[in-house]
């Protein structure tokens, strides 16, 4: 099973970045939370920093651990997904490796079309 971190990144008007995964990408046109897996010897917080500045372009300070835990697989992909609070503390996101990116209030996250292991941490946010 591979570790997979994503940040929960929320601006100054309490919007939350999401990210579209690309059309003939695994879960291709689906909503996630930006983040990645974790390599060899890196601790999720680290591996998630890196993760966001690859995706995004951004220096992010990693906070605090959501509650939610995700075990998930579709037979192609298992994965364990955790998710962290997030803080840009440098640079504006910029999609470098998704179709697209939007800040989202709750009623828009709600109405997106997530990639399933996301969907927690999702219902967590409105919890």
């Amino acid at each position: 099973m591979t570790e997979v971190v994503c940040g929960v990144i929320k601006d100054a008007d309490g919007r939350i970045l999401t990210c579209r995964r690309g059309e003939g990408r695994h879960l291709g046109g689906l909503w996630e939370f930006p983040g990645g897996k974790v390599e060899t010897g890196e601790s999720p917080e680290v591996a998630l920093a890196r993760e966001l500045e690859e995706e995004l372009g951004v220096a992010v300070d990693v906070g605090e651990k959501l509650a939610a835990a995700v075990e998930w697989t579709d037979g192609e992909v298992s994965i364990r997904l955790s998710a962290y609070w997030c803080g840009i503390s440098q640079g504006e996101p910029v999609a470098l490796e998704h179709a697209e990116i939007r800040w989202c209030d709750f009623p828009e996250l709600v109405g997106l079309e997530w990639a399933e292991a996301d969907l927690p941490f999702v219902r967590e946010l409105g919890g």
